[in-house]
């Protein structure tokens, strides 16, 4: 199965719009396992199984690994996933960015190495940074297009010099994954849940990509709100399909060694906040 064929059978069989991020920090571990990095696979793989009914992806990010030394985890977390979540598509957000041949080398390690099913980049080095991931047929590649931190204004809402007017960068990210650099069909786009508006923007400028929205629950971002900016098409998300992350106010729902019932309730929670919104 393609990326966006495992994305639209885990919306349809799971009813969701939501996206588990993956940010493990084990100083924020339960109690009885605060502060051990050995842990990171069984906390994620615990979330995991508490959480893979209700979600249509799951979202590692790989510097929460790396910077414990746990990339042997998270290979064993994403074979887990992939074990007990088939239908479930994993994105490794790593935000990658740079030239063709080291674009190679990080397209392998996404793909080959992590078995990911889709993975982040940023556009900032232009469509040949982008290529190496588009070889891999089936695999999602989601540009950087309108983050949700406060800086991101910093060059993404800079207008440009174009002969079809001065958009805005992030616009312009837009109109290239919708367009000319989506070959094969497979790149998708992140936007920040914190700026509606532009969600609303580069729906209306894509509106067949899938959109990957983090910035829900702990970073303030409202999940109403997110849903009726970006959601087009039908209940079964096909067109235009949505992806909502929450990752902080699920992960730590609870110190406990409830932590896993807390994160379900929690991902139930805002699973059905996002249904609602669709109507």
């Amino acid at each position: 199965m393609t990326f966006l064929d495992m994305l639209s059978a885990a919306a349809r069989q799971n009813d969701s719009m939501l996206c588990v991020g993956l940010d493990p920090e084990p100083a924020k571990f339960p109690e009885h396992w605060r502060g051990d990095a050995s842990k990171i696979y069984d906390f994620c793989a615990a979330i995991v199984d508490a959480t893979a009914d209700l979600v249509n992806s799951f979202k590692p990010q790989i510097a929460y690994f790396a910077a414990h030394r746990a990339e042997d985890q998270l290979e064993r977390l994403i074979a887990h996933m992939h074990r007990v979540a088939p239908n479930v598509p994993v994105i490794l957000d790593a935000k990658r960015g740079d030239i063709g041949s080291t674009a190679e080398q990080y397209a392998r390690e996404a793909f080959e190495r992590y078995q990911a099913d889709a993975v982040t980049l940023s556009p900032f080095m232009g469509f040949d940074s982008v290529q190496p991931y588009l070889k891999y047929p089936g695999k999602g590649a989601f540009l950087l297009c309108r983050t949700s931190n406060p800086g991101g204004d910093d060059f993404q809402n800079q207008r440009l010099a174009s002969v079809d007017g001065q958009p805005l960068l992030y616009e312009h990210i837009a109109r290239l994954a919708q367009g000319p650099w989506n070959l094969n069909g497979q790149l998708g786009l992140v936007v920040g849940a914190t700026y509606p508006a532009e969600i609303e923007r580069v729906r209306a400028l894509a509106p067949n990509v899938p959109l990957l929205i983090p910035g829900v629950g702990a970073q303030g971002g409202d999940a109403a709100a997110t849903v009726k900016a970006g959601w087009r098409g039908n209940a079964d998300g096909d067109t235009g399909p949505i992806i909502v992350n929450s990752s902080r106010a699920v992960l730590y729902a609870s110190s406990g060694a409830d932590f896993a019932d807390a994160a379900r309730r929690v991902a139930e929670q805002t699973r059905s906040t996002l249904q609602a919104a669709r109507g």
